[in-house]
């Protein structure tokens, strides 16, 4: 039997579940459980023994009853971009399935004078933007996976992206969600108010938990003013430091108009480029230090544009800034910020980067790239090192990738451990984390254990007992 497909148990899981969701709601033919139990990049491989795609909150609710009462494990599935292995089964099989969202994916509310929309957990991030701007609002979330992407993995996952300079990240971003509990209870909290001191804050719970408290299954989101303006320019920097003098520079001139400003090392801009296609760069040289920045508004585009290049005039006289291209059209916006948001794809294709996603305070970011980098070259001397990621925000993706002549699994055996200790373990001194936006997943979970607290631990042990004591739901990720 295909491994994908546990036989451990006569319990007819496809059949009770099917009986919910209905026959074309229910995958259990090895074929087509396949492409759910493996993780996008690849590297995590689980069993189960059928994927459940529910279309209501009732529906889940009842599923995950059913599934409580008969001790199957759950594991639930958004869009299935996690770089965690987050979201796919372990490979012990059993009594496990997969419940995917996918089949939730209407948006349910817009409310144009409450600025809050409304949205079932399975909404890709993509239509959740399309929503906003169609109501002439913005939903400012925004990461390279947002056409596949679902808010529930968002949620779950609290992601950040590249506006949080501006607009912070998921928990920023959420007033109210709705969940289903382990045992098959709701929790509705689709309140859209900014202020409710009614107790605890449930929701908070859910966000970020990665799916082992609960199953949320639809969000209010907030919105914002759609921007008028756009301005956005590729600056060569010297290096790090130079960088975050620039981002000091911009804040003190911009104010809330910067968006977004995003690091890139030489390495990482060669890669998405081969990975493109062999496009230009809008530098006439190759840097070894890039930031794209975005400034945003409500106001002028003639405005907007004479403040970035305001910016730009400085940073030149102050030696922060050694070249720059500014974008002149949408078209060299889109360009601009595709050659960022495809770095993390081009490494997933490539093979053979060791993902170090993490964050420092941003007064001690040039100080780590410096000491991470010279540590990781001791480990691994002929690594790529791509380095990229949010600067403003302190987020940085710290992803050696193997030499072009050296095979994947034989630079990740080799030098995994050794690397993400070294920068988990930099990070951590510097008063950092070990996981920026990725979330724990599987990937991080035991490292996770070295730099919590024990207070920090038992508490978080003590929350999932609480709410999930049998561990049915999504066993195995986060906490051990």
């Amino acid at each position: 039997m295909d491994a994908s497909v546990s036989s451990s148990s006569n319990l007819d899981i496809a059949g009770a579940l099917a009986s919910i969701v209905g026959a074309n709601a229910c995958l259990s033919a090895p074929a087509d459980v396949e492409p759910y139990v493996t993780d996008y990049r690849k590297i995590y491989k689980g069993r189960a023994a059928a994927v459940v795609f529910p279309s209501t909150t009732g529906e889940v609710s009842r599923v995950m009853a059913w599934c409580h009462a008969h001790d199957v494990v759950v594991v639930p599935q958004g869009g299935n971009t996690s770089l965690m292995g987050g979201a796919v089964p372990d490979a012990r099989g059993g009594n496990v399935i997969v419940l995917s969202l996918a089949r939730m994916k209407q948006v349910l509310a817009v409310d144009v004078v409450n600025d809050t929309l409304t949205v079932q957990a399975g909404v890709t991030l993509h239509a959740a933007r399309a929503a906003a701007e169609e109501a002439g609002r913005l939903f400012p979330l925004r990461i390279g996976s947002e056409g596949s992407c679902q808010i529930g993995g968002n949620l779950s996952t609290n992601a950040g992206g590249t506006a949080v300079l501006r607009y912070g990240n998921m928990r920023d971003l959420v007033l109210g969600v709705e969940a289903v509990l382990p045992d098959g209870r709701i929790y509705d909290g689709l309140r859209g108010l900014r202020k409710d001191n009614t107790g605890y804050d449930l929701k908070q719970l859910f966000i970020g938990s990665e799916g082992t408290l609960g199953i949320v299954t639809a969000a209010v989101l907030k919105l914002m003013p759609l921007p008028r303006a756009r301005s956005v320019a590729l600056v060569a920097v010297s290096d790090p430091a130079a960088a975050v003098s620039l981002l000091q520079a911009a804040k003190e001139a911009a104010g809330q108009a910067v968006t977004a400003f995003e690091l890139i090392s030489a390495p990482a801009m060669k890669l998405v480029r081969e990975y493109l296609g062999g496009v230009a760069s809008p530098l006439s040289a190759n840097p070894a230090w890039m930031v794209l920045v975005e400034l945003t508004s409500g106001g002028a585009q003639e405005a907007l544009d004479a403040q970035l290049q305001q910016v730009l005039e400085d940073g030149f006289e102050r030696g922060l800034v050694q070249d720059a291209a500014v974008a002149a059209s949408l078209s060299d916006v889109e360009a601009f910020w595709r050659l960022r948001e495809e770095i993390s794809d081009a490494q997933t294709r490539t093979g053979g980067s060791i993902k170090c996603d993490v964050s420092v305070p941003l007064s001690r970011i040039a100080q780590f790239v410096a000491e991470a980098s010279a540590k990781v070259l001791e480990v691994a001397p002929q690594a790529r090192m791509v380095i990229y990621g949010h600067m403003g925000d302190g987020n940085v993706h710290f992803n050696p990738l193997r030499p072009a002549d050296v095979p994947a699994r034989e630079f990740l055996d080799t030098h995994y451990e050794a690397v993400s200790h070294a920068v988990d373990g930099l990070a951590h001194s510097y008063g950092g984390s070990i996981s920026a936006e990725h979330g724990i997943g599987v990937a991080k979970r035991d490292d996770m254990r070295r730099y919590k607290g024990a207070v920090e631990l038992e508490l978080m042990q003590q929350v999932k007992r609480a709410l999930d004591p049998k561990n049915l739901l999504n066993p195995g990720k986060v906490l051990a």
